[in-house]
């Protein structure tokens, strides 16, 4: 079975599994399709976190590293010397080295059993012949016109065609980035094996035509986020130096089940925080649709992510003490009756934790253009109406074997950065993630990876996996999920009643996404929560923006019954985009 974000990204990754291929065939297929048909959410020049569990070994969950690190060029002091004081949320200063593609192949290589030529057809083809362009990928391009023909002259030539913003449904191809498939798939031909001929694609990405492409176009000034022009640092040995990986899963057990997440480089580590001090809370207060259980989620959220802040990044994380039972006693002691407005990191033996810049949004953000014409630039993900300004995608597979991955790639959204025409595709922007201040365990130094927000989960039982899921929604996230996660496990919900139920998250921390505002005490919500519990939620002193009713959330789940070997999908209504589908 398979759930993503993109109904032609699961019908062909479903299509992959009707025809032999195991869940590592099917989940790459649909991500290179996702590429292509949800370009304002993700792309080759982006990047990815997923986690697995095999068949052979099903007790093992493993993280799929594809976060590039920070170019060897991009020290703090050439920022600050360009006049920066944050790195911006577009241009060509904001690319990690793009980590999809290869941790992609990698995959493949590794656990799949198709050949790349056949994995890569349904991109190419959709590439190649026209797929119809989404509402939304047009509303974004709407939103960056103006940017595009004023500065970003290549991006205009591709998503502009005739010098006009394509319409919604229209039939729409991008040549240019089929061919990149096409010659990926060329570079292995004369190898005699299927692990050689995936190899040498990755060779070609590395340190072939991609890297030169990508290297010489950045050397050029553009316009960026900052409202200024600079060029980019990443160069062909910083293409060359990185390779995808495998890690270890961090987990933490609840209520009988192990919740699998990456390590603290990523944003993942702050969910389990969160199930560890809710877990000592009786089950009435772990019910979100309930006023209490909301005030008692936001509550420990804000919590959660203020130790994010203080202490996560691609530095030596004191994530035992953070998930141990006595630090998460001292952390549920602070939640009280009231909402709290205070930044609140929790206190590590021997660790000084980091205080960012706490910038106070003027609005929220996502609401309108401001005057550099970059809209939704730094992925705010969502306005107070719900409307999506900037996002990621996601997908989830599980085959008859037992084979089961969930992975959220995102970046090189086509407003990342100028598109690199030869290659059909622009570069990311996770380096925003990262602070110009030395002291910070999330500071931009070289060779250092981005504290992404990309934060794919799995869950096992009795040492099997029953269950991957995952959202887009930057620090939302792991708020979403672990809705999801009470739901599912305290309140017995199936997963599609638990994608479906009402969700809400906080704003009450520095967003991981440019300019890094916070709104002190703030909570975005769906109506459908219900106006009692609404109303409850702000007497107890949240600041509440009530969104659309189906607006917050892009869930999609996967599972599987292991005493029966019942395969089951669920998929997000929200926007009538997400998927799932099996057989």
């Amino acid at each position: 079975m398979v759930a993503s974000t993109h109904w032609i990204a699961t019908a062909s990754a479903q299509a992959v599994l009707e025809r032999g291929g195991n869940a590592f065939d099917a989940a790459t297929a649909g991500a290179f399709v996702l590429h292509v048909v949800e370009p304002h959410l993700n792309g080759a020049g982006g990047d990815l976190v997923g986690i697995f569990a095999t068949a052979g070994n099903p007790s093992e969950p493993v993280v799929l590293m594809g976060q590039g690190p920070a170019p060897r060029n991009a020290t703090i002091e050439h920022y600050l010397a360009e006049g920066l004081d944050l790195v911006p949320g577009a241009g060509a200063l904001a690319a990690a080295v793009p980590g999809a593609v290869d941790a992609w192949l990698l995959l493949l290589r590794d656990h799949g059993s198709w050949e790349l030529e056949e994995v890569l057809a349904f991109a190419r083809d959709y590439a190649r012949h026209g797929h119809p362009l989404l509402d939304r990928v047009r509303s974004t391009i709407v939103s960056v016109s103006a940017l595009f023909t004023t500065h970003w002259p290549t991006s205009a030539a591709l998503w502009m065609p005739q010098g006009r913003v394509p319409r919604a449904g229209e039939l729409f191809m991008n040549p240019a980035y089929a061919d990149t498939l096409d010659r990926l798939v060329a570079a292995g031909r004369d190898s005699t094996s299927r692990q050689g001929r995936i190899d040498a694609a990755r060779v070609a990405w590395r340190t072939g035509f991609v890297a030169d492409a990508a290297a010489t176009f950045v050397r050029e000034k553009h316009r960026h986020s900052s409202g200024t022009d600079h060029a980019g640092v990443i160069d062909v040995q910083d293409f060359a130096n990185f390779q995808a990986s495998y890690e270890p899963a961090t987990t933490l057990d609840f209520r009988g089940v192990t919740v699998a997440k990456s390590g603290a480089w990523g944003q993942g580590p702050a969910l389990l925080q969160s199930l560890a001090v809710l877990d000592g809370f009786d089950d009435a207060q772990l019910d979100p649709s309930t006023a209490l259980g909301a005030h008692t989620i936001l509550e420990v959220q804000k919590l959660s992510f203020a130790d994010r802040e203080a202490y996560y990044g691609d530095v030596d994380v004191p994530l035992q003490h953070l998930l141990s039972a006595g630090y998460a006693n001292q952390r549920r002691a602070l939640v009280t009756e009231r909402a709290s407005s205070e930044f609140r990191p929790g206190s590590v033996p021997g660790v000084e934790g980091y205080r960012p810049p706490l910038r106070v949004a003027v609005e929220p953000s996502g609401t309108a253009p401001d005057d550099t014409g970059f809209a939704g630039s730094g992925e705010p993900t969502v306005s107070p109406a719900g409307v999506t300004a900037g996002d990621t995608c996601h997908i989830d597979v599980v085959d008859v074997w037992g084979n089961m991955i969930s992975v959220t790639p995102s970046g090189g959204w086509l407003q990342s950065s100028p598109t690199i025409p030869e290659l059909g595709f622009c570069l990311g922007s996770r380096l925003q993630m990262m602070w110009l201040d030395p002291i910070a365990p999330s500071a931009l130094a070289p060779g250092r990876r981005p504290r992404t927000t990309l934060t794919p989960t799995m869950l096992l039982r009795d040492g099997h996996p029953i269950a991957a899921l995952g959202t887009p929604g930057g620090d939302q996230q792991d708020q979403w999920q672990l809705l999801y996660l009470l739901r599912t496990l305290v309140g017995g919900y199936s997963p599609q009643e638990a994608i479906d139920a009402p969700a809400f998250h906080t704003t009450s921390f520095p967003e991981s996404f440019w300019p890094r505002n916070w709104q002190p005490g703030a909570a975005l919500v769906e109506g459908r929560l219900g106006a009692d519990v609404i109303a409850e939620l702000r007497s107890r002193g949240h600041r509440v923006t009530v969104a659309g009713d189906w607006s917050l959330g892009r869930l999609s789940a996967v599972g599987r019954d292991v005493s029966t070997g019942l395969l089951s999908a669920a998929a997000n209504p929200r926007g009538s985009q997400g998927y799932a589908a099996g057989r």
